[in-house]
């Protein structure tokens, strides 16, 4: 690992549509399927001695939609498939809510690293939307988009870095700071 990216200490991960493809308001584990690559970069950063977590906005919840079992069901099928994260962060609440938790509030991201006993400055966030950048941005994370073809054009261009994928996501991590 090269010596500017020693200060980092975390790679946080966005759930739906980044680990994992996106089943909108999904509560059924068997529905989970990893995207390619996934395990190998998670297994590669916790080889390397980084914490990684997963921070999800589920306003289905809060439309009644979903169940906080259910998604905590998702969750635990997620770490069957992917491996174990030392953190975990959920927003249930809808955009309506103006909570201080959902992306693109940072308070999901301070939560982790709090948890973690981290600054935000030494962790990273990886997400396929312009709120995961915009989450990273607000709370002092480095953010990384990596679209999907849900990715608006807008987001594309307002985010500091864009990568294809998970694996040349951590790579730009792993090099330094951009």
């Amino acid at each position: 690992m090269a010596s500017n990216a020693s200060q980092l200490k975390a790679v946080l991960f966005d759930r739906d549509g980044t680990l994992v493809i996106d089943v909108p308001y999904n509560g059924d584990p068997s529905k989970v399927k990893p995207f390619p690559g996934a395990r190998k970069v998670l297994d590669e950063l916790r080889g390397l001695g980084l914490a990684t977590g997963v921070l999800s906005n589920q306003s289905g919840v809060a439309r009644g939609i979903l169940t906080l079992d259910q998604v905590n069901s998702v969750n635990n099928r997620v770490e069957e498939l992917l491996g174990p994260f030392d953190v975990w962060e959920v927003c249930p609440h809808s955009a309506e809510d103006s909570c201080r938790c959902r992306k693109p509030a940072p308070g999901m991201i301070h939560s982790a690293c709090d948890r973690l006993g981290i600054h935000a400055s030494e962790a990273a966030f990886i997400g396929d939307i312009g709120s995961d950048v915009e989450a990273a941005r607000a709370a002092g994370a480095r953010g990384v988009l990596v679209p999907t073809p849900v990715t608006r054009e807008e987001e594309v261009a307002a985010a500091p870095e864009v990568a294809a994928d998970l694996e040349q996501a951590v790579a730009l991590l792993l090099k330094g700071p951009a």
